[in-house]
């Protein structure tokens, strides 16, 4: 996933359109994989975390099968989800069915370029929303009615860490997690619960309460780190002021 912003799902048996997607999509910083059916898509949600899901028209009644799918997927309910269909009347169907955008035929290297920026902030959110720092800082872990636990960070996200401690952690166990990030002085509180542990001093920890204001900085944070992940070209391309305004509309519809 280095240089890349994420990955994009195609469910069609169209070579033609997936050849002229994956193109668009690769040019956009976006990795590309394929499907033909509800089924196999069914097994990709599952198992898989994608930032987008394109889903063909032409499969009839698997189209909105794969929707379902898609809003029902553990990791993959947020995900930004675009049609891509045969005819306008088709296209406002879909969008009024529940995907995010529509892309309409004949597509052209421009029309699909004009959808993805559009689509691009969306993208960008969810794929700052599952995606994992690797850094090592040290913690504090306050614990409700137990020892307080020191350890390292392994890596950081939105929704929580993995962090490594000398002193093992149970799943369920809460308490207040408390750590700078790196290069900067911001401190951030969130009250944590640990998910999972390896029995090897290596843990997950959601967070379930973070201040506003930490959670801003958090974010804020974990965007400067996926844009330095990105070319420099891609990132140059969202920046113009014109890409912001579009998002902003969709955001905002």
């Amino acid at each position: 996933m280095s240089g890349y912003l994420g990955t994009v799902l195609i469910v069609s048996r169209d070579d033609l359109a997936c050849s002229q997607l994956s193109n668009a999509l690769v040019e956009h910083a976006l990795c590309v994989e394929f499907c033909v059916g509800a089924l196999t898509a069914m097994d990709r949600l599952n198992r898989r975390k994608f930032e987008a899901v394109v889903v063909d028209s032409l499969l009839g009644d698997q189209t909105s099968v794969c929707l379902q799918q898609i809003r029902a997927s553990a990791s993959n309910s947020t995900a930004v989800t675009f049609a891509l269909t045969k005819s306008a009347e088709e296209n406002a169907q879909a969008l009024k069915g529940g995907f995010s955008f529509g892309l309409n035929r004949p597509l052209t290297a421009d029309s699909i370029s004009h959808t993805v920026r559009v689509a691009y902030g969306l993208i960008v959110r969810e794929r700052r929303r599952y995606f994992r720092y690797p850094v090592g800082i040290p913690v504090v872990l306050n614990r409700k009615e137990a020892p307080i636990v020191y350890g390292r960070t392994v890596n950081i996200s939105e929704r929580g860490m993995a962090l490594s401690t000398s002193t093992p952690l149970a799943a369920g166990d809460e308490g207040t997690i408390e750590f700078t990030l790196p290069g900067t002085a911001l401190q951030i509180r969130a009250v944590s619960r640990v998910c999972w542990n390896d029995g090897k001093g290596k843990s997950g920890l959601s967070f379930l309460s973070v201040p506003f204001h930490m959670a801003s900085q958090l974010q804020a944070w974990l965007a400067r780190k996926l844009e330095e992940q990105m070319p420099e070209a891609v990132v140059d391309r969202f920046r113009l002021p014109a890409d912001l305004t579009a998002v902003e509309e969709v955001q905002m519809a």
